[in-house]
């Protein structure tokens, strides 16, 4: 896989920033954030930070990065993704796994895992049972796509197995393994419960298991003491969800917690004076931020409307005011360096003023006043402020709407949504980011209900492409049609800042996000 560039920059023990107490007070009741003004109170507790809450312990219902990166620690998958800067797996609950030809993988589990709560040792049963329900029409998961070439499970022994797929399927090693899909939970516990959970799980297998979860507080994980493999590094990871970048560098910067990704405005500041004993991580990412337009709106049915719009929007602005020049425009979906990344946009990332008044006026329309719905963030408020005064350029008024993040990711079913400023994580293969905009998918995560056959064809073929070209091409093509329906304007790809104590020595997957189960002490 591409091997990414990182940059690094340790800071010695001696220099520190202090903040306003106000602040730190503020910031202490909206989080549930103490301030001892000692985070890591005899290496014993790790405290880090999710920029969203948990929405569910289920890995069929899982829904991206926050979800997963509880998961990952409580979980045992077959293989998992190794830190540093090259994309890879190793191995996990697997003590052996090959793809013997296209469509069969043949996986021994090890013999010394098992579930907490007594649900016994870990068997090829407990596989099966966690990729097929995944694919069973009855439980609607929103994960599906993940698992969509899979046939079915052939259980050939108690720890023994064979993966059987309807067809060949590329990203399996780089998504479907490795992340949330690839998740194995016990059977028998599942049953137990109906085959369903949410936010408390039955049975876990990982280094760690669940202890709490305080809605938008925190998510609490402590040792599992009948854990075989390499020991857990801490005896609790402590999880808070904080939405926004600034508020986490005040949580750090007051001792609070141990790692965090920090907002593009204040690495300069965190690089030249940053906190004592203090490491700063610069990566680059595969997050993909764009303002989406919901087709089944009637008040955005006009395509002339919409393709306005993309004409209007100003990425280099943006580019500047919100991400203060350290993020670069993007072209899609895909980042630079993955298979179907297109070099240019169809549309153009400079606002175009002229051409977007010529489709104004060739809509038809007057008088137009539309919403856009934003996450309450400092980076997403200054965007919206920037498309509000593009728009209005053209003689569009538009109201920006915020909300905070438990509101914001449950506008999807929402068919009275007009303009959405959104951002979705990824994984290091085109198939994730093209599975959430087929026609399947519209109302759970293709907010903007965009539906095309030649897309979702696609979609399907992309997947069991072996020609390097081809798959290229297609991914491109993918791209080309959401930007032709007028409901998409790329924005970014961000990038990604990590500042953490030089007391641990944090695993870290090459696009800077946490595998905190690989996380030690320094």
């Amino acid at each position: 896989m591409k091997k990414t560039n990182i940059e690094w920059t340790k800071i010695p023990v001696g220099r520190r920033s202090f903040l306003q107490g106000a602040s730190m007070l503020g910031l202490a009741g909206a989080t549930g954030l103490g301030f001892s003004g000692n985070a890591f109170a005899d290496g014993a507790v790790l405290k880090t930070r999710a920029y969203a809450d948990m929405r569910s312990l289920d890995p069929a219902f899982s829904q991206g990065v926050p979800d997963e990166e509880i998961q990952a620690p409580i979980y045992n998958k077959l293989i998992q993704y190794k830190s540093g800067s090259e994309w890879g797996w190793q191995l996990d609950a697997a003590e052996s796994i090959e793809q013997v030809d296209g469509t069969h993988i043949n996986f021994t589990l090890k013999d010394n895992i098992g579930f907490t709560n007594g649900f016994g040792a870990m068997t090829a049963e407990d596989v099966k049972y966690s990729f097929e329900r995944i694919i069973d029409d009855k439980l609607e998961s929103s994960n599906k796509p993940d698992w969509s070439a899979l046939d079915h499970v052939e259980v050939t022994g108690e720890r023994t197995g064979t993966i059987v797929l309807k067809n060949a399927f590329q990203p399996l090693w780089s998504i479907t393994l490795p992340y949330i899909a690839g998740n194995i939970v016990s059977k028998k516990a599942f049953e137990s419960v109906g085959g369903k959970i949410d936010t408390t799980p039955v049975a876990t297998s990982g280094p760690y298991m669940h202890k709490s979860w305080v809605p938008k507080q925190k998510t609490t994980l402590v040792r599992n003491p009948d854990w075989k493999g390499d020991p857990a590094a801490f005896d609790e990871i402590q999880i808070y969800p904080i939405d926004d970048e600034k508020a986490s560098e005040i949580a750090y910067e007051a001792n609070s917690i141990d790692f965090t990704r920090v907002s593009l405005d204040s690495l300069d500041r965190l690089k030249s004076s940053p906190p004592e004993n203090t490491t700063v991580a610069e990566f680059p990412s595969l997050f993909y931020v764009w303002v989406g337009m919901n087709l089944s709106n009637p008040k955005l049915g006009n395509l002339k409307l919409r393709q306005a719009i993309q004409y209007a929007i100003d990425v280099p602005s943006i580019m500047q005011a919100s991400y203060f020049g350290g993020a670069a425009p993007s072209t899609g979906i895909i980042a630079p360096g993955l298979s179907g990344h297109r070099d240019q946009s169809l549309t153009g990332i400079a606002a175009n003023l002229e051409m977007a008044q010529k489709l104004m006026d060739e809509s038809g329309e007057s008088n137009v006043s539309l919403t856009i719905d934003i996450l309450n963030k400092s980076t997403n408020v200054t965007t919206a402020q920037i498309i509000q005064a593009n728009l209005a350029a053209i003689g569009i008024s538009l109201e920006v709407r915020l909300h905070e993040g438990a509101t914001f990711w449950n506008l999807g079913g929402n068919e009275d949504l007009e303009l959405i400023l959104n951002r979705f994580s990824m994984t290091p293969d085109p198939y994730y980011a093209t599975s959430w905009f087929i026609t399947e998918q519209a109302g759970v995560w293709n907010w903007e209900r965009f539906g095309s056959e030649e897309f979702d064809k696609i979609h399907t073929d992309a997947q069991a492409e072996s020609d390097p070209v081809k798959r290229n091409q297609m991914y491109q093509r993918a791209q080309d049609l959401m930007e032709e329906s007028g409901a998409y304007k790329f924005i970014t790809h961000e990038a990604t800042p990590n500042i953490y104590r030089n007391t641990i020595s944090p695993a870290l997957r090459p696009d800077g996000l946490p595998l905190y189960r690989y996380f030690s002490k320094a």
